[in-house]
């Protein structure tokens, strides 16, 4: 029996299957379905709004998370009077739902939740959603809303709406007072143009909220003290916005918050104080304000925390011993601020560490050893004064390190061995330090790595060949390993049942650290910073500003999937590969101050996102490329200082010989010979005739004139005496030693 023939069907759940295809027709028949969950799979093409019609007893409808296209209006549910449930959230950009259709509409049903995120929803909030006072869930977002904050929808329902999400709308303004003891739990409002200072009573306003996002706005001032009197408060997000002054004492107090982040604002004052009473946070983000102060002993007071994020303020003094006894700790952000003197060893202890960056500091002193950090996935080290040699067990059991930034130091020596231990190693930033010796082909281990960069060092030798089967730059498609992290899904403490189905219809995740890792990098002749998951696409290598000679390794033409190479700066010598013109991704290519000889490879006009191309200060001769294709943006600069190039961009113009024809076997044998083969008959022929010459000519000098006659023959006299002289004086003064 065929799904069509079920006309008495009441109950129809196909949710997270497989199914695909267009939305069958049969299902406007289902007269007296009353749950209808087809979300999370890959239906596709439009929903007609005639499609369901018919189906008045209907209680719950969900479509969600598929492929759906076209748009669809939602007055063709008007009169479906038993509705309750909506969700067309759509993951696409190419489903639409139509709310103003016919202008005025009026539905008979009252809805408890409605889920239109991702809709293409325009212009002011759905007309018809004032003629609903049952709501308890609403999601709007992600769409294009504008207007105010509509505060009439917290203030008109008889019962109270609890969870209200409207971020990354276009919604401008002020959030006007609200009438006092507003049952709302959930509010997100970030990503939108709100702005102004928050209302001094907004505590008061809201006292029943959980979870509270206004991030991505430009609110401004203080924080109300208020705030803190939301005594069931776990979930704060301020950030992204101008708000400025001290964090308010009475915030420090409260204990339940569990999520607290205000980065990237203007707050300053000394956070770690002896208000400080947060004994139940999991995350708390700081960064990028003005807090000064060090980390003092009172952080211990909240054993809980997993994510503590300092970076990019004015904080000082030491990283202390008692960080280590932090064991729930995953993510230690500290970089950017003032911390100085050594890196605590007892930092080792954080076993469930994943994240360590203490980058931009004034740290010294070795490296201490960080080998019991299994689950480290980045580690950044960068721009501090570390100084000595990397510890050959630094990281000897961190098999899942993603990214490893030691970069503008003073490490000296070798490479260690234990760093191709990495496996997943995608990072490896070793730039500008005093590291020496060649350059070790272990590293050639590191099959997994997309972004090198070992320049400004002091590396010689020559180019490990293994290098060009890296694969820089293979994407993963099944890896976003730079990507977003997810740090915690807030569920609805409410479940309904709906036509006899249990139903949990909602669930907040709050994100944490959206971009994980900043890494720069050197590319088309500038230096940039890379966060997030752009990452999982940059690959390059960067050998530049060292000692390296040889030849460059045909081998490195296989790294197909490059973006920047940098060989430039050191003391390359020979051609350039002819291999190089299978770096088909190649965005970057710096081979300047170098002693390369020969032509520049005239296929290398094939490589179409070619941006940057710098041979300078070389010895290339012969024809630049043709100025075609990505060549056609290259000026001069791009050739100076090789004075045998030659060509039109150049204005010198490239000289050919016109050569005698000669047999097949005699031009194969020329093409063969060397440019200093010499006949060793015709050299001596030609150098004892010209001899010959010589003598004969100054024999009829003197011959012809008598004056240079006479003078030859006094200076043979001369030379004849002097050197007479010279014996005899020789003589006497040897033989006075030898007796005496």
């Amino acid at each position: 029996m065929s799904l069509c023939q079920l006309n008495k069907l009441q109950d129809l759940d196909l949710s997270f299957n497989f199914f695909q295809g267009i939305l069958p027709s049969c299902l406007n028949n289902f007269t007296s379905l009353r749950f209808l969950d087809l979300s999370h799979n890959l239906f596709s093409g439009n929903v007609s709004s005639p499609l369901l019609p018919n189906l008045k007893s209907l209680e719950y409808i969900d479509l969600s998370y598929n492929h759906l296209e076209g748009s669809f209006s939602l007055s063709s549910f008007a009169n479906h009077s038993k509705l309750q449930v909506v969700i067309l959230g759509s993951e696409t950009n190419n489903f639409e739902v139509e709310t103003e259709y016919p202008i005025g509409w009026v539905p008979l049903f009252q809805l408890n939740v409605l889920e239109l995120s991702n809709c293409k929803l325009t212009g002011d909030l759905p007309g018809f959603l004032r003629y609903q006072f049952r709501l308890r869930m609403l999601d709007l977002s992600h769409n294009n809303l504008t207007g105010s904050f509509p505060n009439w929808l917290l203030e008109n329902n008889t019962i109270p709406l609890e969870s209200l999400l409207l971020t990354n709308n276009s919604l401008k303004g002020q959030l006007l007072p609200l009438k006092p003891d507003i049952r709302i739990q959930t509010l997100d409002a970030s990503q939108n143009q709100l702005d102004g200072e928050l209302q001094e009573s907004v505590g008061h306003m809201i006292p029943n909220i959980r979870v509270l996002n206004l991030s991505k706005n430009s609110f401004e001032g203080i924080l109300p003290s208020s705030i803190a009197e939301m005594s069931f408060l776990w979930i704060l997000d301020l950030s992204n916005n101008n708000f400025s002054g001290d964090v308010p004492m009475q915030l420090l107090a409260t204990t339940d918050l569990g999520i607290l982040r205000v980065s990237n604002n203007k707050f300053h004052g000394e956070i770690f104080s002896s208000d400080f009473n947060w004994t139940n946070l999991g995350c708390l983000c700081l960064d990028h304000n003005q807090f000064t102060g060090t980390l003092s002993n009172v952080i211990l007071r909240n054993p809980e925390l997993e994510v503590l994020d300092v970076s990019n303020n004015y904080m000082s003094g030491e990283i202390p011993s008692f960080i280590g006894n932090m064991a729930n700790l995953k993510e230690l952000m500290l970089g950017s601020n003032s911390f100085n003197g050594k890196l605590p060893p007892e930092i080792s202890q954080l076993q469930r560490l994943e994240f360590l960056d203490v980058s931009q500091n004034a740290l010294s002193g070795p490296l201490p050893s960080l080998e019991n950090l299994g689950g480290l996935k980045h580690l950044h080290l960068g721009r501090n004064i570390f100084t000595g040699l990397i510890p050959r067990d630094f990281l000897n059991s961190s098999s899942e390190l993603l990214a490893l930034d030691m970069r503008d130091n003073r490490l000296f020596g070798n490479v260690p061995n234990s760093i191709s231990r990495l496996s997943e190693l995608r990072i490896l930033l070793l730039r500008g330090n005093f590291l020496s010796g060649f350059i070790p082909n272990h590293l050639c281990h590191l099959t997994q790595i997309s972004l090198m960069d070992l320049s400004n060092n002091s590396f010689s030798g020559p180019i490990p060949k293994c290098f060009g089967f890296i694969q820089f730059g293979e994407i993963k498609n099944d890896k976003n390993v730079f990507g977003p992290s997810i740090y915690v899904q807030y569920l609805s403490n409410f479940l309904d049942t709906y036509a006899s189905h249990l139903v949990k219809y909602w669930e907040y995740e709050a994100t944490v650290h959206e971009e994980k890792g900043e890494v720069e990098f050197s590319t088309k002749n500038r230096r940039d910073s890379y966060r997030g998951e752009i990452l999982n696409f940059m690959s390059g290598l960067d050998l530049s500003c060292n000692n390296l000679t040889g030849e460059i390794p045909n081998e490195l033409g296989m790294l197909s999937s490059i973006h920047a190479l940098n060989l430039s700066h050191n003391q390359l010598m020979g051609s350039i590969p002819m291999s190089f013109s299978n770096l088909s991704q190649i965005e970057s290519l710096d081979l300047s101050y170098n002693t390369l000889n020969g032509e520049i490879p005239p296929g290398l006009v094939e490589l179409n996102f070619l941006e940057v191309f710098s041979v300078t200060h070389n010895n290339l001769s012969g024809r630049v490329p043709d100025m075609k294709a990505q060549f056609g943006t290259f000026d001069e600069s791009s050739y100076e200082a090789n004075p045998f190039l030659c060509g039109p961009l150049l204005k010198r113009k490239c000289i050919t010989s016109i050569e005698p024809s000669y047999s097949p076997s005699e031009s194969s044998r020329e093409s063969e010979a060397k440019w200093y083969d010499i006949d060793h008959v015709v050299f001596f022929a030609s150098f004892i005739t010209s001899y010959i010459m010589i003598l004969l000519g100054f024999a009829t000098i003197l011959y012809i004139n008598p004056y240079w006659r006479q003078r030859w023959l006094y200076f043979i006299e001369e030379c004849i005496y002097s050197c007479y002289y010279f014996v005899l004086d020789a003589r006497s003064k040897l033989l006075a030693y030898l007796y005496n």
